[in-house]
């Protein structure tokens, strides 16, 4: 049966990806977004759109309106570690005060399954495990990854107070078409566009830091695997996480010199001091989203290179990856 599905953050790279998805079901599918970062072009056909920012009331309205979702899948955040450190209380009022909003009214009016959109690239902060799994210690390092841990406790409470049925989604850096040159994982979308243009790449520190690249593709599918498989009870904060990424680290300088090969170009590296509040090192175990089905199914060449073609030329792309789950298969 067609589900009722809310995606925040709906009109940006991933929620529209996300949403994409789940439309391809043929779920209904409601969107929230306040168009700060999102565009109006990235929301898809038969989507609902309804822009307001998440801390509005209108968002409890909303609910009440279709009498509760059987899936949220919570993409709207501040999802820039700069910004964070620079300006900590405005990453608060978005990814506690507004994520808090949503959860309210998701207990309010009910949800089937709440999907929060945490970041296994900042909880985790330095770890000394890599791939790291889902019990590694949390030591973020940045008023961003604080805010994400902040919210997982909060549905974790919730879990215990109210009976919320909730996954957290732990992200490794997404890329892929629709990538705007935000957060970490805009790196690609900026090299990219500097590749085109003949100009040569900026690289923060040594470039041997590495982050864990996952195609948006894959992404998608995952919410839509982990917001209907069954799970274990939420005994623990990490009985209901799950990381989503590749298990790979790949250094600045490797990613530069692979979109360079995927555009069929060279260009320049340049150095830059390095930036406060970012990790060195990052990389996620996925073994446990494996066993509900989900695994990553687009390597990092063939991602960049349906990246770069999207960003540069302004093509159609498939988003990619083949995902299964007992009984049934998703490709995106």
């Amino acid at each position: 049966m067609s589900r009722r599905v809310l995606v925040t953050g709906g009109a940006g790279f991933i929620g529209s990806h996300v949403a994409d998805a789940f439309l391809a079901l043929g779920d209904r599918v409601w969107i929230i977004d306040d168009l700060s970062t999102g565009r109006r072009a990235n929301v898809p056909d038969g989507a609902d759109f309804r822009e307001m920012d998440i801390g509005h009331p209108g968002v409890d309205a909303l609910f009440a309106e279709v009498g509760g979702f059987d899936v949220v899948s919570h993409h709207a955040a501040q999802i820039d570690v700069r910004v964070s450190v620079a300006d900590p209380r405005r990453d608060a009022r978005s990814n506690v005060d507004g994520f808090l909003n949503v959860l309210e009214a998701a207990r309010r009016h009910g949800v089937g399954r709440f999907i929060f959109v945490s970041s296994g690239g900042v909880v985790y902060g330095e770890p000394e495990r890599r791939p790291t799994p889902e019990d590694a210690p949390k030591l973020p390092l940045s008023p961003y990854g604080v805010t994400k841990l902040t919210a997982e406790y909060y549905l974790h409470a919730y879990a215990r107070i109210h009976g919320l049925d909730y996954v957290a989604l732990r992200y490794a850096n997404v890329y892929g078409p629709r990538q705007d040159p935000h957060g970490e994982a805009g790196v690609v979308a900026i090299f990219s566009q500097r590749i085109a243009a003949g100009e040569p790449l900026t690289v923060f520190g040594d470039g041997e830091q590495t982050r864990d690249y996952v195609y948006v593709g894959d992404v998608a599918a995952a919410n839509v695997i982990l917001g209907g498989a069954p799970l274990p009870p939420p005994d623990g904060l990490d009985a209901r996480a799950f990381n989503i990424g590749t298990g790979v680290g790949t250094s600045v300088h490797a990613l530069g010199a692979a979109l360079m090969e995927a555009a069929g170009r060279r260009v320049g590296v340049e150095e830059a001091p390095e930036r406060p509040g970012e990790l060195r090192h990052s990389a996620l175990d996925t073994a446990r989203a494996a066993e509900l089905g989900w695994r990553p199914g687009t390597t990092l060449a063939a991602g960049l290179r349906r990246t770069y073609d999207h960003i540069v030329a302004g093509g159609t792309v498939p988003s990619g990856g083949t995902h299964t789950r007992p009984g049934s298969e998703v490709a995106r």
